[in-house]
């Protein structure tokens, strides 16, 4: 059997970190099976349902590397299938047309309220002659589901599961406006689409017993289901705003690589034994429905920024160079000229201290920004009069310098300080302040290497004469 799995979201809203995890599991089981990865867009709902979530649902997947193999099935455009499905169980008597009011359906809720019981249709029209229909109500079609013995789910994570037929009730299929309900399209899609295999959240769980039920009475083979536990915030509690449940596209704006959230989602859930970094080829090797949990996994932005870390210094320095140039452009800087070949030469020693591309760009600022370079609070108390004074007669020592190299240069600067009778520790705070705007960088002898002789005594003249502008939070 060749398999075919879809990913079936809602555009009421963005593409979040579930649904994400979602897709992936069914794109890294078709993967791994060398079947058919399909999407299913459910806008059923026109009240709900936007362009703009559709496009950021597709802008999200795209950016995540899960494109389907197929283009996108809208469920909106199927109405007359699914209705036909729902007419022909009608004909079969496995269906019926209920004339119940909307006052008679409040008086159920009220009496199952009252009773501590979750609100089931008592069936009333389930067997009676639509001759006896009140004037002025259009019907609903209802499923005529079984009452009596189980209905039971071999599921591919959660195991076996079942429920007494007397628990459900005749779920609507057509409303009255002639419309299908959720659970029809779902089926009548998944059949024609011919998925073999549903893999979802914790929450659709519920759903499948009357999925399968509705399966039966068509007459179709029910796809094996594999019910994935939900995503908690690292409390434990449901994953919120809070705990960094953004929308994918948020987490790209926010430098995170593709292949990293990759990584970090198959792990909530999902685990071969200690193993923590998976590339594409290894996760489609060894991904498997057994390796899926039960319990609720928890999102812990610590980890995706440790993941994407290792993901972002496995990317060569050109991959980066190119990688970071939206990001410093936000920060008004352009990878240019003398710029870019300083990026391209300080890149090893900026990608170590990054854990994402806004990180890197920030760490980076200092190597594009033109003189006098603007200074952190925290970095311009280290350039007091007397670390100016040093550093004035810092830039003739330099400017002899023969070899610019950083061994050389670190003993310069050695000897220098302690010819003055000055911590070298001090001296090389003040230099740093001045050459990079902050007291955090690379080596700084990497640093004054990669800006060129002529780029250093002009930052360290500028800072001895007090020109550079003091900026809170600037590189």
């Amino acid at each position: 059997m060749s398999v075919v799995v879809r990913f079936a979201p809602s555009p009421t809203g963005y593409l979040h970190i579930g649904g994400a995890r979602t897709a992936l599991f069914n794109w890294l089981f078709a993967r791994h099976h060398k079947g058919k990865y399909l999407l299913r867009i459910e806008d059923t709902d026109p009240l709900r349902s936007t362009k703009e979530a559709v496009d950021a649902i597709l802008d999200g997947l795209h950016w995540l590397g899960l494109d389907p193999d197929e283009p996108p099935i809208f469920q909106s455009t199927r109405f007359a299938r699914h209705r036909e499905v729902a007419l022909r169980l009608l004909a079969e008597g496995k269906a019926y047309r209920c004339y119940a009011t909307p006052e008679e359906l409040e008086a159920m809720r009220e009496k199952a309220r009252a009773e501590g019981r979750p609100m089931r249709y008592d069936g009333r029209w389930r067997d009676r002659d639509p001759s006896e229909a009140p004037p002025g109500v259009p019907p609903v079609i209802r499923f005529k589901a079984p009452r009596t013995g189980e209905t039971v789910i071999e599921d591919l994570v959660q195991g076996t599961v079942r429920v007494a037929n007397e628990q459900l009730d005749d779920m609507v299929l057509l409303r009255s406006d002639g419309t299908p309900t959720y659970m029809l399209s779902v089926v009548v899609d998944d059949i024609d689409m011919g998925i073999t295999h549903i893999i979802r959240g914790h929450d659709h769980l519920t759903n499948a017993f009357r999925q399968k039920q509705l399966y039966d009475a068509i007459g179709a083979p029910c796809p094996a289901f594999a019910h994935i536990p939900l995503i908690h915030g690292p409390d434990g509690t449901k994953l919120s705003k809070r705990h960094g449940a953004l929308s994918v596209t948020e987490y790209r704006a926010m430098g995170f690589l593709p292949e990293a959230m990759r990584c970090y989602l198959l792990r909530l859930g999902w685990s071969y034994g200690d193993k923590e970094f998976f590339t594409d080829e290894e996760a489609i090797a060894l991904f498997d429905l057994s390796g899926v949990g039960r319990s609720p996994s928890r999102f812990d932005m610590a980890k995706l920024l440790n993941v994407n870390a290792h993901f972002l210094r496995l990317k060569s320095d050109a991959e980066l160079l190119e990688l970071v140039r939206p990001f410093l452009a936000d920060l008004g800087l352009a990878v240019e000229g003398e710029g870019a070949r300083r990026l391209a030469a300080g890149m090893a020693g900026l990608k170590a201290r990054a854990r994402t591309l806004v990180e890197l760009a920030r760490g980076a600022a200092f190597y594009l920004r033109p003189r006098p370079l603007p200074v952190q609070a925290e970095a311009a108390q280290r350039l007091d009069p007397t670390t100016r004074e040093a550093l004035a007669a810092l830039v003739p020592v330099l400017r002899e310098q023969e070899r610019w190299e950083e061994a050389a240069l670190e003993a310069s600067c050695r000897g220098f300080a302690e010819a003055r009778g000055l911590k070298f520790a001090t001296l090389a705070q003040a230099m740093r302040a001045a050459l990079t705007g902050s007291l955090v960088s690379p080596g700084l002898f990497e640093v004054m290497v990669v800006l060129g002789k002529e780029e250093v005594l002009g930052r360290l003249e500028d800072a001895a004469a007090g020109r550079n502008p003091v900026a809170e939070g600037a590189n």
